[in-house]
């Protein structure tokens, strides 16, 4: 069927309608890789009760702002989903999807532009997880798009030189039957430099402690610019708890160097992916703000805390995370108190704390209403919210401007192009 893109939806499709019948209006339909205002022809795919799913068979009429995509593997991978776009596009849509989500999920009209942060467009990523088979013929890869088959990729347009180097050399050592058959994932991080590698691999359950110092330790010279190797043991998708580590051969952690800071970050620690805007991330949730107390929440190894202690009396840094915390407390100087709590249960028993500022960094899940009710609670007078999640995002706001807070500033920076992913950074008073 022939369809017209109406606009772009968060997640990367398009939205389409269906012809309207003596039922009532079209059912939305939902496109990937097409651009707002396309004649497209489609193929149903999925019928759901109120929308529908189709696959793009041929573009009619494309979009002026459409390119050819840089990688071989677009559209087959599920990793990417705007490479069709130009990079300005790709900021153009994210804006408006964050603002259409704003309207729609919590009524609310921002009252402030919204500040565009851009990043280089490609080898950004300084951090790149992948799928490894060994049977009946090795590949690395990705899940193919909306799938979880293997796609064998050879190389990877948004990770690092350095990442492009360790996929290369892995597939050399796999054909040459030095991969062993109980790895099934891959984690290959770099440093601020892109020079030095640390590789997190990852086994079947039960996998031996010997057997995984075995391992670490073959996989030294496999990847020439790994500076350790830690191997855990894999667990199910939808589990949250920290994977156990089973050995690890080298060294366990890298230095990662930006302007504001050094950090140690050890493997399995959090750290923002994008390599050419942390120094701009840290700038945003930090800059021109100073007190007696500041909270950073999910806080991981003190990315914002360490800055935070310059112009803060004290810190108290709260992460869940074993891992994370250990790096948090090597980061940190002792104005920063680390603690391990969820933010929920700490912000619980903190009833007595008067913060200044609040930074809160939170997962996909964003903070939820019990957390918003116990910042407004401690009557912060500023808070700053970095989201990954804009539906989240407007959950939150929501809550937090019907208890009093205003938006000031918000920005949305850019850390992962070439994807429907956004990160915005709100800051909020009260």
């Amino acid at each position: 069927m022939q369809l017209k893109i109406e606009k772009l939806v968060y997640g990367g499709d398009g939205l389409a309608r269906l012809a309207a019948d003596e039922h009532g209006p079209g059912k939305s339909v939902f496109v990937p890789f097409v651009l707002e205002g396309e004649i497209v022809e489609a193929q149903l795919t999925e019928q759901k009760p109120g929308f529908s799913r189709a696959r793009l068979e041929r573009v009619i009429e494309p979009a002026g702002n459409r390119v050819q995509p840089r990688c071989p593997y677009f559209q087959r991978c599920g990793g990417c989903h705007y490479q069709h776009t130009s990079y300005a596009d790709q900021l153009t849509i994210k804006s408006n999807i964050l603002r259409e989500t704003l309207r729609r999920t919590a009524k609310i009209e921002l009252p402030c532009e919204i500040q565009l942060h851009p990043s280089a467009e490609w080898k950004y990523r300084n951090r790149t997880r992948l799928k490894i088979q060994t049977a009946p013929e090795f590949a690395v890869g990705y899940y193919k798009f909306r799938s979880h088959d293997l796609l064998p990729i050879e190389q990877c347009p948004i990770s690092s030189p350095l990442i492009n180097q360790a996929i290369a050399q892995l597939w050399a050592a796999g054909r040459g039957a030095k991969v062993p058959a109980c790895l099934r994932e891959i984690e290959l991080f770099t440093n601020a430099s892109d020079s030095e590698l640390l590789v997190e691999l990852f086994c079947d359950p039960r996998t031996p402690r010997r057997e995984a110092r075995e391992i670490a330790e073959r996989f030294m010279p496999i990847l020439s610019t790994a500076k350790g190797v830690a191997v855990f043991e894999r667990q199910s998708e939808n589990q949250v708890s920290e994977p156990p580590v089973l050995a690890h051969f080298g060294d366990a952690e890298l230095c990662y160097e930006i302007k504001a800071h050094n950090y140690r970050v050890s493997a399995g620690a959090f750290f923002q992916v994008n390599r050419f805007l942390i120094d701009e991330l840290v700038d945003l949730a930090t800059s021109g703000a100073s007190g007696k107390l500041a909270l950073d929440l999910y806080a991981g190894v003190g990315l914002f805390s360490a800055v935070l202690a310059r112009s803060f009396a004290q810190v108290i840094a709260v992460e869940a995370s074993q891992t994370s915390l250990a790096d948090l407390r090597h980061n940190c100087s002792q104005e920063v108190k680390a603690v391990r709590a969820t933010t929920e249960k700490y912000l619980a028993q903190s009833s007595g704390l008067h913060p200044d500022l609040v930074v809160a960094d939170p997962p996909r899940g964003g903070l939820g209403e019990n957390v918003v009710r116990s910042l407004a609670r401690l009557d912060v007078p500023r808070i700053t919210y970095v989201s990954c999640d804009p539906s989240t995002l407007a959950r939150d706001l929501r809550t937090f401007v019907g208890l009093g807070y205003q938006m000031v500033e918000a920005h949305l920076i850019d850390l992962f192009p070439q994807t429907f992913h956004i990160e915005s950074v709100f800051h909020l008073t009260r």
